[in-house]
């Protein structure tokens, strides 16, 4: 499949993505992945190892879209963690609305 990463044309194949990864030790992952193989590989590393071009040259989206036409398991970002949320009592709403919050 032919696709453009960092404005240049590659012709990438699933079999040929496996070939090049083979024997890579993922790094540890902070935003979207991959799946290839067994293993969970960040996209910048993926895009690294394919291209050959520095991570900086390239965007995460455009290795998540090729890796997704070849027909591997893409993932978004790690979901982040609910905020918890303080509840305040109709005092405390009211006076945040005008302005002076009042401490409980």
């Amino acid at each position: 499949m032919r696709c453009v990463i960092a404005r240049f044309p590659f012709d990438l194949t699933k079999s040929g993505v496996l070939e090049s990864m083979k024997g890579i030790k993922p790094e540890q992952v902070i935003g979207e992945s991959v799946i290839i193989g067994r293993r969970t590989y960040p996209v910048k590393q993926v895009g690294q190892v394919i291209t050959r071009q520095d991570r900086r040259d390239f965007s995460a989206g455009e290795v998540l879209r090729a890796m997704t036409q070849l027909g591997f398991t893409c993932r978004g970002g790690l979901p982040r963690p609910a905020v918890p949320t303080r509840v305040l009592s109709p005092l405390q709403r009211a006076s945040a609305m005008l302005g002076t919050p009042v401490t409980a």
